[in-house]
């Protein structure tokens, strides 16, 4: 009778430990679930006992090592790990790509988002012609497999007389993208650093809109010194005209928004520039 009671007690404290379990999103922590699935905001599998964060070193080489605009040069990405620095080889597949690159200029004129290739031996490579002298920063997004989500940000000095640092104005201004127009309200209109930012884009024409690397939008956010880079995905959309995100700015000054969204099998891309001010 006692082993009885015993065994009846074990299963009722499995039934509550697994009640108990939650399930988070890696990309969008915030995003959590007593069930398995995917997260409704990214589209990531929901984890369970995500591990604590901790940065992976990425390095950067590049080739030719004498940059000059124009030409083109090898970008080669190596992820390495925080304890014994061994090459990282295996990595979750993000928005349908192993890893993420954003390059931006220092004037802001200048735009890329893409994906490297990654090679068997843990490297990650691709090719690009830097259009200008000045300072770009690359930004690195990948996962690898058993840690957390990974945002690396990279500063590449080409020679010559470089442009001036981006001066930017707040523009809400609707724009022309590829095949469609992209209007932007924040809520509340004048942004306050470390409050959440409401963002929402109006899309026109919205018919045949269709998800862009498994997620309604992209956007890259970045302060006017490119020391701030945040990249995220909508809040709220459905496939519809209204995309909704959620962001926290997390000092006072400018910014400069990329967002992207694919519309009949082009990818538009549209910036805008958001001032955030100081919470008195």
């Amino acid at each position: 009778m006692r082993t009885v009671v015993c065994l009846l007690m074990l299963v009722f404290l499995g039934v509550l430990l697994a009640q108990d379990k939650i399930y988070v999103c890696p990309m969008d922590p915030d995003v959590r679930s007593n069930k398995e699935g995917v997260c409704a905001r990214c589209g990531m599998k929901l984890v369970a006992g995500l591990p604590d964060p901790v940065e992976y070193p990425m390095d950067l080489t590049i080739s030719p090592r004498k940059l000059a605009p124009g030409e083109k040069a090898k970008l080669d990405f190596l992820v390495r790990d925080p304890w014994k620095s061994r090459p990282v080889t295996n990595f979750q597949i993000v928005h349908e790509k192993l890893f993420h690159m954003f390059v931006v200029s220092q004037d802001m004129q200048f735009f890329v988002h893409d994906h490297p290739t990654f090679q068997g031996d843990g490297n990650f490579v691709y090719d690009i012609a830097f259009p200008k002298p000045g300072m770009y920063r690359v930004l690195g997004d990948f996962y690898p497999d058993g840690a957390t989500p990974q945002l690396i940000a990279k500063t590449v000095i080409v020679p010559g007389a470089a442009p001036a640092p981006a001066k930017l104005q707040r523009d809400y201004s609707t724009k022309n993208a590829e095949n469609m127009q992209v209007a932007v309200t924040t809520d509340p209109p004048q942004p306050l650093a470390g409050q959440k930012t409401q963002i929402y884009f109006s899309l026109n024409p919205a018919d045949g809109l269709e998800k862009y690397l498994g997620a309604w939008a992209h956007m890259l956010a970045g302060s006017d010194d490119l020391i701030d880079l945040i990249h995220t995905h909508p809040l709220i959309a459905d496939g519809g005209p209204q995309v909704q995100f959620s962001l926290v700015f997390p000092r006072a000054h400018m910014y400069r928004v990329w967002v992207q969204f694919q519309r009949k099998g082009v990818v538009n891309t549209a910036h805008f520039d958001i001032p955030v001010t100081e919470l008195r």
